[in-house]
């Protein structure tokens, strides 16, 4: 039977950054105003385990938000602490993210000491100038430099990266994501760029500096960045924003790509690819399309069923149990 990963999030928003980056409001991406003390993680995170299945599962606790290794490093170890007597069964490990100028070797023992797993860089870009214009505070080396570290310690390696920065091109981002592969990544994400309120990049889009991607566009881009992390072996863990719900009622976000099922329309895309070549040889057919792929294959509202529409009479989408991956079987009547 398939083990299935769970993340249970713990969000401290903002905690250690020593600036925000041109796009950052993590309190409106998140929806997290406040960090929670360390005596409250504890509590946290058994009741985000009663809403779980347990069975078949492997389970990570994960600090998301803040740049966890910039704490200073009584707080890291409180946190860390108060969920050691968790790190049991099924719950194997800890996950956190940061930055790469905030990892060194002696803030790696300690993070190793207390099962710590998976370290996420948000890399962003592997382009110096769409760093430097983004604020990032470091160039592509330090990346490099901190993945290799923590690669040569045994961590897990995630490296996340951002699509439609200031200065970005997808010929930029193709060359961030072949660079994350040479890194030796085990994960990454991808994110696009929103212009979120209350950022340096509001006011750049108000002033018409800034242009976000289209949704379209970073559909696109991002399938092409799927496929091939998906061809590198790299486990993509997200793609697109979680909707918080300042980003959903709109209070907090402002412009750019934003998609309750951006996944969806990415995974559509890709498929869409697929069926593009399909050859019209009879004006009727049946698609067999593997179970857990049915509904990308179908595409986002059908949106691929309606694409095939145009090219054939009648288009029926069956879910065959036998197929694999993207496999797909055509037949026509």
């Amino acid at each position: 039977m398939e083990v299935r990963h769970y993340n249970i999030p713990v969000f401290i928003p903002e905690i250690a950054c020593p600036h925000r980056c041109v796009f950052c409001n993590q309190e409106t991406i998140t929806g997290i105003h406040k960090a929670p003390k360390a005596e409250e993680v504890k509590s946290l995170v058994m009741s985000y385990l009663s809403t779980i299945n347990r069975k078949n599962t492997e389970i990570k606790i994960a600090f998301f938000g803040g740049s966890f290794t910039g704490l200073p490093i009584e707080i890291q170890e409180d946190y860390l602490k108060s969920i050691q007597p968790l790190i049991v069964g099924n719950i194997t490990g800890i996950r956190i993210s940061t930055r790469p100028d905030y990892i060194n070797f002696e803030g790696l023992q300690i993070l190793k000491k207390y099962h710590v797993s998976n370290i996420e860089l948000g890399a962003q870009s592997m382009d110096d100038e769409v760093l430097r214009l983004s604020g990032r505070g470091h160039d592509h080396k330090k990346v490099l430099q901190a993945a290799e570290l923590i690669k040569s310690q045994g961590f897990q390696l995630g490296l996340q990266m951002m699509i439609g920065l200031p200065g970005d091109s997808f010929e930029k981002a193709m060359e961030t994501a072949r660079l994350i592969v040479n890194a030796g990544a085990d994960e990454t994400r991808i994110y696009p760029t929103l212009v979120i309120k209350d950022t340096v990049l509001e006011q750049r889009w108000l002033k018409g500096s800034y242009q976000p991607l289209t949704l379209e566009e970073a559909v696109r881009q991002s399938s092409e960045l799927y496929k091939y992390f998906e061809k590198n072996k790299i486990k993509i863990l997200r793609v697109g924003l979680y909707p918080s719900e300042e980003l959903v009622d709109n209070s907090g976000f402002l412009a750019g790509p934003f998609h309750n099922s951006f996944k969806e329309l990415v995974m559509s895309e890709i498929w869409k690819d697929i069926l593009k070549e399909i050859e019209p040889k009879t004006d009727k057919i049946i698609l067999k399309v593997p179970v857990k792929e049915f509904n990308f294959a179908n595409g986002y509202k059908k949106s691929n069923w309606h694409f095939l529409k145009s090219k054939f009479l009648s288009v029926k989408f069956i879910a065959d149990t036998q197929l694999k991956n993207r496999e797909f079987h055509v037949d026509y009547l």
